[in-house]
């Protein structure tokens, strides 16, 4: 008698129980990943990128946030759009990258007094199929944070846009972050504010645009300043001038 025996004997087992149950090894590999050399030289980024869609049907709103004074409500985050469209784009052989970013920043209060550092990034992504090919989408992201985080928070949410959206993933509720801050009231600006800020070399065009639609809805327009050189202007011609000059006269 074995030593196997022995012991189920002992244990007051017969000798035709196993004395070791079989166990199927563990498998941790990700499941359904399908075969990624299936159709790899005739599979195109569009068709790729259609069985992803087809793969990921829905995405539900299953996060919660509670923000006191600013109500509760469910939302869709990043990591659930990633968890839903990892898996098929790896299935399908598709890559999702980061191509090109552009951001602009500014410093904004909250009602509680807190300074924080706005981003707004507007994000070029490359979709490649397993031939491949590519095609390019934009998706824009809006983060705020007071600890230097807004930018990668930005690229975050431009990335959960681009796959919801290119993914055409339904959704009947507001989405919104599971962060959220009030702002405090701006301040009035003055004419001579507009102006110092629109004569100052370093406003970039984009900000001279943007500060002639502030004008436009704040009826400043025809506000009339005294501009670098002396003379008397109105700030839309003002912010017309430093425009063409920082552009090279292009509209």
């Amino acid at each position: 008698m074995g030593l196997a025996e022995n012991a189920a004997a002992l244990a007051g087992r017969t000798n035709d129980v196993p004395a070791v149950e079989h166990r199927e090894a563990l498998d941790f590999t990700e499941p359904d990943l399908g075969d990624l050399t299936r159709d790899a030289e005739q599979v195109s980024a569009v068709t790729a990128w259609s069985r992803v869609m087809g793969e990921v049907r829905s995405i539900g709103k299953d996060d919660n946030f509670d923000g006191g004074r600013a109500g509760r409500f469910k939302f869709r985050g990043v990591e659930r759009a990633l968890n839903s469209f990892g898996p098929a784009c790896r299935k399908h052989g598709v890559l999702v990258v980061q191509h090109r970013v552009e951001t602009e920043y500014r410093d904004i209060s909250t009602s509680s007094g807190g300074r924080m550092r706005e981003c707004t990034a507007l994000v070029t992504f490359r979709i490649y199929g397993p031939d491949g090919s590519f095609f390019e989408s934009q998706a824009a992201g809006e983060a705020s944070d007071s600890g230097g985080r807004s930018t990668p928070k930005a690229q975050s949410i431009a990335l959960r846009t681009l796959l919801i959206n290119n993914g055409l993933v339904p959704t009947e509720d507001r989405d919104a972050d599971a962060e959220h801050f009030e702002r405090a009231q701006a301040p009035a600006r003055s004419a001579n504010d507009y102006r110092d800020e629109i004569v100052d070399p370093n406003t970039s065009p984009g900000r001279l645009k943007q500060i002639g639609y502030e004008l436009g809805s704040l009826r400043m327009l025809n506000a009339r300043v005294v501009n670098e050189v002396g003379d008397e202007e109105t700030l839309d011609a003002l912010g017309r001038r430093m425009y063409s000059e920082r552009t090279g006269g292009a509209q």
